[in-house]
């Protein structure tokens, strides 16, 4: 355990494990002590997505480095390197990490990221896009509708379809 943070130990025997449910059990950990988590664990934790890379895992992990990021603001200019990784599990965490914050949602960083994904055939990329797209827009339909509408020629159809589907 570093410093107050998460009982590494524990999450890397869990993640080493074959079973997907000692995974789980590691994310809801993760989750409940996100708030100890610093900027010094995104390495840490961007191997353990880069381990067990499954939509399952990515999506857990999004949401937890989201937290870390919102309260290091400095940590965005990350989250646009990540926007462009080589790793494509990687990218869906940068388009994602905001998802849970409604009206705290930084859209400017949230259009850089998307716009820096244009043109992926990658499924879970266009996915990401769309979840983060229609996550936001239960806070801020209008500005949903408006990106959809100032970029549906670059959008990919997948990502059109999800972030359009709550409004």
């Amino acid at each position: 355990m570093r410093g107050h943070g998460a009982n590494y130990a524990f999450v890397d025997a869990s993640w080493a494990q074959e079973h997907r449910e000692f995974q789980y059990n590691a994310l809801d950990y993760l989750a409940a002590c996100k708030q100890y988590l610093t900027p010094d664990d995104i390495p840490w934790l961007r191997r353990l997505a880069e381990a067990k890379s499954w939509w399952e895992t990515i999506d857990r992990l999004d949401t937890i480095i989201g937290d870390i990021v919102l309260r290091h603001p400095e940590l965005n200019s990350l989250m646009l390197e990540w926007a462009q990784d080589a790793n494509f599990w990687i990218r869906p965490i940068a388009t994602d990490h905001q998802r849970p914050r409604k009206e705290r949602t930084d859209t400017q960083l949230l259009e850089e990221i998307i716009v820096k994904n244009f043109g992926s055939t990658e499924f879970f990329i266009n996915k990401a896009i769309g979840w983060a797209l229609r996550e936001y827009s239960k806070t801020d339909p209008a500005w949903v509708a408006d990106f959809i509408d100032r970029y549906r020629a670059q959008l990919a159809p997948l990502s059109i379809r999800e972030g359009a589907k709550r409004l």
